[in-house]
């Protein structure tokens, strides 16, 4: 059984659930989905994945690194204490990723912009390229953040024409749309399916 954390600070937080959901019976995979809101919940979780939901990322950052919550601070501590652990970052998730503000390294090795394709209005669906899935999948971008500059070793999994939308350093992945709005649970099965092998 696959325990994964899913970051409840803000965001489509049980939108997320439901496409764990479906790519757990897609994959025939069993897990537990375990809501993470404070340090202590990570510890007790004791994850093999974790799911970075969107949502507003300066928001997230206050509550997240609250001495209340202190979680944010052990996410990053428990992903920088092993490169094989799985995470999936998406939109304000991904911004965490690739901007932690913390003093430490980068999760994933690309420079990121908030807010980059406009307001809420500008929000948009568009087929996407997916070098990681070997097929489009239907991106949906609400509010939705920019990659400016990929270093290595981070890599390209997800095209919007020429623009790179979903970026991937090891088994993180950190993308600018949001998976969990369309009815394709494509990376939420690999997420599953990533966690799966390291634990085996």
């Amino acid at each position: 059984m696959l325990r994964i954390g899913l970051v409840m600070l803000q965001g489509a937080r049980h939108v997320h659930m439901a496409a764990l959901r479906a790519a757990a019976e897609s994959a025939d995979i069993e897990i537990e989905i375990h809501e993470l809101r404070k340090a202590s919940d990570l510890e007790s979780a004791d994850p093999h994945a974790l799911v970075f939901p969107g949502g507003e990322s300066t928001t997230m950052r206050l509550t997240g690194n609250d001495p209340a919550s202190g979680l944010l601070p052990a996410l990053f501590a428990w992903i920088r204490a092993d490169s094989t652990r799985p995470v999936l970052g998406t939109c304000a998730g991904a911004i965490l990723l690739c901007d932690p503000q913390d003093g430490g390294d980068p999760l994933v090795a690309a420079e990121i912009d908030r807010n980059a394709f406009g307001r809420q209005v500008d929000s948009f669906q568009s087929a996407l390229e997916s070098a990681l899935l070997d097929r489009q999948f239907p991106g949906v971008f609400i509010r939705a953040p920019r990659f400016t500059n990929l270093s290595a070793p981070a890599q390209a999994i997800a095209m919007l024409g020429e623009e790179v939308v979903g970026v991937r350093e090891g088994n993180r992945l950190a993308l600018t749309f949001h998976p969990e709005l369309s009815e394709d649970a494509g990376f939420h099965e690999w997420l599953l399916r990533t966690a799966k092998e390291v634990t085996a």
